[in-house]
């Protein structure tokens, strides 16, 4: 059943008056939350590390839509950086408290022959150090019952191939368990979300291997891969005054994904 009436109303609104920032939001899943908040009605920093094309595609599109964004640039996991995207993030707010804080950039890796010592220390300076001191730095400009949201992975639950980039990801699981805690005084919720299989273009091979697509489908609960709107739709949730009463949580953003042994046509395999 869709919503109708008063509840669609509510979803388009509910974030009025609100301001977020969305780190890595200039595509993928970071740009779908970005443009989700935006729609209910939140004043967006759509913040991006070197698209700038992506960046301005992004804002473009919310504004089309009647939302509200701009756009903030700071590569993270250099020095500086912290610094770089609050001093841009504060003439953007022009004032104006941060309402939302979603953490969501992340950079990728290999396998464990294959991350050389710097990729190591870059994925832990990008994926850890930044969103640390990024929440740091925001607390002064959060209110009360304020909103932070941690973008984790499956990869914390499920053992995958990139060992490297899912510890940096159970490091912020911790992170969000231990601030949800600290700051519950506040009112302030913190809450982590690890999406599945997303079709992004990280991912690819969701549009080129229909093969592949087939086998992961299989071990879903759901039947099919995730849209980066899955996930958005799930954080807006989380920074809504619904989820007031809900903190320290980790939520599952994979559609059931290895929830017990997959299909693959009629066979049944073990994942």
């Amino acid at each position: 059943m869709g919503l109708t009436g008063k509840t669609a109303l509510a979803g388009k609104t509910a974030l009025t008056g609100k301001t977020a920032l969305v780190t890595g939001a200039s595509r993928g899943i970071g740009r779908a939350i970005a443009t989700r908040l935006a729609g209910a009605g939140a004043l967006v920093a759509v913040h991006y590390g070197r698209d700038d094309n992506a960046a301005r595609e992004t804002v473009a599109a919310i504004e089309r839509a009647g939302g509200k964004a701009f756009a903030l640039r700071a590569e993270l996991g250099v020095d500086g950086d912290v610094d770089t995207l609050f001093e841009g993030l504060e003439r953007g707010l022009a004032g104006q408290a941060l309402d939302i804080l979603v953490n969501n950039a992340a950079v990728f890796s290999g396998t464990l022959d294959q991350v050389t010592p710097d990729e190591f220390d870059r994925l832990f300076a990008v994926n850890v150090k930044a969103p640390y001191f990024i929440i740091r730095r925001a607390l002064p400009l959060l209110p009360d019952g304020g909103r932070i949201v941690n973008v984790s992975s499956a990869a914390t639950r499920i053992a995958m191939p990139e060992t490297a980039y899912a510890m940096t990801k159970g490091a912020l699981d911790v992170l969000g368990r231990n601030l949800a805690h600290r700051l519950g005084r506040r009112g302030i919720t913190v809450n982590t979300i690890a999406p599945g299989i997303t079709e992004t273009d990280l991912n690819s091979w969701i549009r080129d291997s229909p093969r592949l697509v087939e086998q992961a489908t299989g071990l879903i609960a759901l039947r099919r891969v995730g849209q980066p709107a899955d996930i958005a739709d799930a954080v807006a949730f989380l920074v809504s005054d619904d989820a007031r009463w809900i903190t320290g949580n980790w939520v599952d953003a994979t559609g059931g994904m290895l929830l017990g042994p997959g299909t693959l046509g009629d066979q049944t395999v073990e994942a």
